[in-house]
């Protein structure tokens, strides 16, 4: 089963943001960049990282892992979400 694209827009958006980001302290590290930037950037790529992982969850995890019957698998539910932890 597919997520909804328009569920996943911001996620996408999100991640894109992330890569930008990332792209943006390997220069940093590359060109010796001072510690603190560096570090505040790379906490940035984190947070956008976790705020797309969890939109996700809260757009359609539920739908991922549901079976034919609809119900969905608990301990399945809760390995997939504690991953992100």
């Amino acid at each position: 089963m597919e997520l909804d694209p328009e569920q996943v827009r911001p996620s996408i958006t999100r991640l894109r943001r992330a890569h930008g980001q990332l792209a943006a302290v390997i220069r940093m590290l590359e060109e010796g960049r001072d510690c603190e930037e560096v570090v505040t950037q790379l906490a940035a790529v984190s947070k956008a990282l976790d705020r797309a992982g969890y939109t996700i969850i809260a757009s359609g995890l539920r739908q991922c892992l549901a079976d034919e019957d609809g119900e969905v698998d608990l301990a399945r539910l809760e390995k997939l979400f504690l991953s992100l932890a």
